[in-house]
């Protein structure tokens, strides 16, 4: 059996589960989240001890796989809705800054034009500096997927190191090109 899928997820207080026509819903402080698993897989929440079950139908490769993604699913819905997801990006380069304007995020990346992105609904996004940016969702997926696009305007290169990268990434430096010394010729 599945040892991720077999867990139970145990539902804190002030978190209200809703499963209903093939759907789960997760409420709490950050919002609402809803998730239609796949309709092999049983989702049966016990009210009196808060937890959070989820059962397949059989040992097929398929379910087995499903298993373990609906319950890691399920967990992260629990706790973005309790506490936000973030990713922070720091952007390296001279003249390199990022800017939020209402629903718009601004990035000068050493382009001609500045790069506008728009915020998704859902991600709430802050510059505490010039060189930083938060991203934060009840949504793992919605804010990862939000990073990688602001990361992917300008992902940072090997030489100099410029560019969008994720806090604490280690971008591997290369060497540029080497002198040959004076040639006898």
């Amino acid at each position: 059996m599945s040892r991720i899928g077999r867990k139970p997820i145990v539902v804190p207080n002030g978190v209200e589960i809703k499963i209903a026509e093939g759907s789960v819903s997760v409420k709490g402080k950050n919002g609402e989240l809803k998730l239609a698993p796949h309709s092999a897989m049983r989702v049966a929440f016990d009210a009196g001890s808060r937890q959070l079950t989820i059962a397949r139908p059989n040992d097929q490769r398929q379910n087995r796989a499903l298993h373990g993604l609906t319950r890691s699913l399920l967990n992260n819905m629990v706790q973005g809705v309790q506490t936000h997801f973030e990713k922070r990006l720091e952007i390296q380069g001279v003249g390199y800054t990022a800017t939020v304007a209402g629903k718009t995020l601004n990035l000068q990346v050493g382009y001609a034009n500045t790069v506008k992105m728009l915020i998704p609904t859902g991600v709430l996004v802050e510059c505490p500096d010039n060189t930083h940016v938060v991203a934060k969702s009840a949504d793992k997926q919605l804010v990862g997927q939000f990073a990688a696009e602001v990361r992917g305007v300008r992902p940072p290169e090997p030489y100099k190191g410029k560019g969008i990268r994720y806090q604490n990434e280690v971008v591997k430096r290369k060497a540029g090109k080497a002198f040959a010394g004076s040639g006898s010729g």
